[in-house]
């Protein structure tokens, strides 16, 4: 410690023997003051750092949401709070450790270039004649219109005639005003996790699009394709723009229903239409559905196509196969009368015609129809000149008739067919007939499959009860239960509460917003074939569609079992019917988010510097933040502790804690007032601590002595065996000169107590005094030599017991993070005396949290335990002579 030295000779001059005058302890001590500063701030920051670092290792082990704001965020934060480590231990031995800034500036730099997008420019121009596209131009113009462009060129099915703005027409509007960067700050500012927060965000980047002017250059462009297509095809000609993000109907991820597609548009209103395409980008269902997919914004470009409005008089949807039942390959076709926009949308309970495959070796041949249902059908879509798109009333005689003959429902399937033996998977596809019985296609995209399982026979069904309700059609298989929620309008879904029932009269794709929240959903209106029944099979929801009366009869509130393999809907939660469920997929694992944060951890999480005492321990060797905030702990702790040894500074040192005349494993740093009088020597006696937060954990570390590790079974062991010997983190290397060294930072109501016994970790932290709105317990426990599970399982069995009594707890991975504030003194000591407790002997605990018989018994034993300490505790522990 040179730099304290020279302090300390320039204060007491050359002659040592003499000793400081008054004045010169006095600034003697508060450099040692500014030092315990820097090693308590440095002591924050590490445990702030490894709480971020235990969040993103508990993503990364799956189950939970997460967007780029929280990556970037925690990533931020961790940055921030490392290079606090360092500067704090710099201020602990200045110019000792400054090739640490160097160090942690590379690893800054990794984690920055990871974060930045790396989507491909290319070199294209901005609006496209759709005629050019095909598959190869997916990452240029979409995968739907790609596939759009593919149908027409090499498939050789009828598509309307149309254009493409480009990725580089996109980026060239986003560039605009700055726009991209705006909506950038906005992303990063807004929590989006939280949907009150999601929905005002969506609405001001929209409402900020629609305010920016379009490049001039791609302005003139989209009018020039316009005027192309209508010398084409007549000056009355009107165009449809839909959406065609990149990463939009590839397999697995569809984002069907979660952009706008704008019909019947004229030339003047041909800028203001791709805006509103380009808006829903932003939109509170497409927000929704990439932070539960794990798709991050800056990934999905909005290319938007252009096509010649059919003059349509019926259309809809149909599935190449059935899309819940993988044994059944017929091709099933949902339509209705005018647009299919009401069969998309969920809107309205349509035809639907079954067509069974031949037994030719062409399965487009022999195709006949194996059964169809005719709904009735009040309403139309129509387009009008000049009136854009409305919803009519439909001839009442017509309303019943069949919206497709024979015929053309077979020459749909034919087509079907064909699309998915060139794509080679089952495809969802949209399609429209014009008044001279031309059929086209409109988009496809890879089918969202979910199967139900073998299909139940009636004589089987096991009777649960008189059901609510019953009828419609199996949208997304599963089982759900919860209580009913309706929702009718955009508040209704703001106050959607977690775990509920989604009861709607219509099936519209804007509800997918709700599906990562829902236990089930059930609609009156909308088919197997509608973009919000799409969805719900992506995420493994259980959907019924088609539910007449379903409003009427599931009253708000009432907890319901939705088995939608059957149709039905039951009183109460029915275990049976649950059990019987498929689980959830995991969305979020293997998506471009989770990806991500997996590449980017690897400059954070792992932890490559081990052995203190190991030549290899240097700053050279350090390649994530969890090695800086290693190697600076480890530092800081040596300095203070060498300070220790030297008698000219032990002011500024730590003192080894005396007990019934024996030393212990615990030091003390007397941060001011924390010991009742000076002591000459190395020791502080028990008794001459005036600090109360410390005097009540250490009544709690030693009130009942710590029996030993638990007994353990051989796959216990094997697991400690197993975990140590390939995880080069827990060797017994840690058994270094400061490897087991707990030690206490004090004040007269101040205590933080930093413990390591062995592969267990725990920090105490602690203000104690008269006033309780101060008063406040933070705890942090990690390590273990047991497999993950077993931590987990640990960490889990400690913030349980910590809840008990009364303790805010938050369990993140195989972490414990709790606190308890707010209380008067004797009601913090008490829980001060159980943090002791809990220290002693919770060790080792890992290694039986497989064993629940094992648990149940050490959890009894420990909470038995912690009634006897509480017994009779009203007044925290005083200083006593020992």
């Amino acid at each position: 410690m040179a730099w304290l030295r020279n302090i300390f000779d320039k204060l007491v001059g050359i002659r040592r023997d003499e000793g400081p005058t008054p004045e010169q302890l006095e600034e003697l001590k508060a450099a040692c003051s500014a030092q315990h500063h820097h090693f308590q701030m440095l002591l924050a920051a590490n445990s702030k750092s490894l709480e971020l670092m235990s969040d993103m290792e508990e993503l990364l082990h799956g189950g939970r949401v997460f967007g780029m704001s929280f990556i970037r965020a925690t990533c931020t934060a961790v940055l921030v709070n490392v290079y606090s480590i360092i500067q704090h231990l710099d201020g602990i031995a200045p110019g000792k450790y400054t090739r640490l800034f160097t160090r942690f500036e590379d690893i800054q730099r990794k984690v920055t270039e990871a974060l930045v997008p790396t989507r491909a420019k290319q070199h294209m121009d901005l609006v496209v004649p759709l005629e050019y596209v095909d598959k190869s131009l997916a990452d240029v113009v979409g995968s739907k219109m790609a596939n759009i462009g593919e149908m027409t060129s090499r498939i050789g099915l009828p598509v309307p005639a149309g254009f493409v703005v480009t990725a580089r027409g996109f980026d060239e509007f986003m560039r605009q005003g700055g726009l991209q960067e705006e909506i950038n700050r906005m992303l990063l500012s807004t929590r989006v996790e939280d949907m009150s927060a999601r929905f005002s965000l969506s609405a001001a980047i929209q409402q900020r699009i629609m305010q920016t002017e379009l490049p001039p250059e791609l302005t003139r462009s989209l009018e020039r394709q316009y005027e192309r297509l209508r010398a084409e095809c007549g000056r009355n000609m009107r165009i449809s723009l839909r959406s065609s993000a990149l990463g939009e109907d590839a397999a697995g991820t569809s984002f069907a229903g979660q952009f706008r597609t704008i019909l019947n548009v004229d030339r003047e209103f041909l800028p203001q239409a791709y805006k509103e395409v380009v808006a829903s980008l932003y939109g509170l269902p497409a927000l929704s559905y990439r932070l539960t997919r794990g798709i991050r914004d800056e990934d999905v470009a909005m290319c938007v196509g252009g096509m010649v409005m059919v003059r349509s008089v019926a259309g809809g949807v149909m599935y190449s196969r059935s899309p819940i039942n993988v044994r059944d390959d017929a091709v099933f076709i949902n339509s209705v009368w005018g647009l299919p926009k009401l069969v998309v949308d969920g809107g309205a309970t349509p035809d639907r015609f079954v067509v069974a495959r031949g037994k030719h070796e062409d399965p487009a041949e022999g195709l006949r129809m194996r059964e169809h249902t005719i709904a009735v059908k009040p309403e139309l879509y129509v387009c009008r000149d000049n009136e854009g798109v409305l919803l009519v009333e439909q001839d009442p005689a017509r309303a019943v008739q069949a919206s497709l003959t024979e015929t053309q429902a077979l020459q749909l399937a034919e087509m079907a067919v064909r699309l998915e033996r060139y794509y080679g998977v089952p495809q969802d596809i949209e399609w429209t007939l014009d008044e001279s019985g031309q059929l086209y296609i409109l988009q496809c995209r890879p089918l969202a499959r979910r199967d139900i399982g073998e299909p139940p026979v009636q004589a089987e069904h096991r009777h649960y009860g008189e059901s609510i309700t019953s009828g419609g059609a199996t949208a997304s298989p599963g089982v759900g239960c919860g209580p009913v929620f309706v929702v009718e309008r955009d508040a209704d879904a703001l106050q959607f509460p977690p775990g509920s029932v989604l009861v709607t009269r219509l099936s519209l794709p804007k509800w997918a917003s709700l599906l990562n929240w829902c236990a089930a959903v059930v609609t009156e209106q909308g088919s197997v074939t509608g973009h919000l029944a799409n969805v719900a099979r992506e995420f493994g929801v259980p959907a019924i569609t088609g539910q007449a009366g379903a409003l009427e009869r599931l009253k708000p509130g009432t907890v319901v079992t939705v088995d939608a393999d059957a149709c039905v809907v039951y009183p109460g939660c029915i275990e049976e019917l649950i059990a019987r469920g498929q689980p959830r997929p995991d969305l979020m694992k293997g998506s471009p988010v989770y990806e991500l944060l997996k590449d980017i951890s690897r400059f954070i999480i792992p932890l490559n510097l081990l052995d203190p005492d190991s030549p290899d321990f240097r700053i050279r060797n350090i390649e994530t933040l969890h090695d800086v905030t290693r190697y600076c702990h480890e530092k800081s702790v040596q300095e203070m502790f060498e300070l220790n040894m030297n008698r000219d500074f032990r002011e500024c040192g730590s003192r080894q804690l005396v007990v019934g005349g024996s030393p212990t494993q615990f030091w003390v740093v007397d941060l001011e007032d924390g010991f009742i009088r000076e002591e000459p020597g190395p020791f502080v006696r028990i008794g001459n601590i005036a600090s109360t937060p410390m005097l009540a954990l250490w009544e709690g570390i030693s009130a009942i002595p710590w029996e030993g590790p638990p007994s353990v079974n051989a796959k216990g062991f094997m697991s400690i065996v197993a975990e140590a010997t390939t995880n080069p983190a827990l060797h017994p290397a840690l058994q270094s000169k400061f490897a087991n060294r707990n030690y206490f930072l004090v004040s007269k109501e101040y205590c933080n107590l930093q413990s390591r016994f062995g592969f267990h970790f725990s920090t105490v932290e602690a203000v104690v005094g008269d006033r309780p709105q101060r008063n406040y317990i933070n705890f942090r426990f990690a390590g273990g030599a047991a497999d993950f599970e077993r931590r987990r399982r640990r960490a889990a069995f400690i913030g349980g017991i910590l809840e008990e009594i009364g303790f805010y707890v938050n369990v993140r991975s195989d972490n414990v993070l709790a606190r308890y504030e707010g209380f008067p003194k004797d009601a913090m000591c008490e829980r001060l005396v159980v943090m002791g407790y809990l220290t002693m002997h919770t060790r080792q605990l890992d290694m039986i949290m497989a064993d629940a018989a094992a648990t149940r018994m050490h959890r009894t034993k420990i909470m038995a335990d912690i009634d006897k300490l509480l017994t009779g505790k009203a007044r925290c522990p005083e200083a006593v002579s020992s």
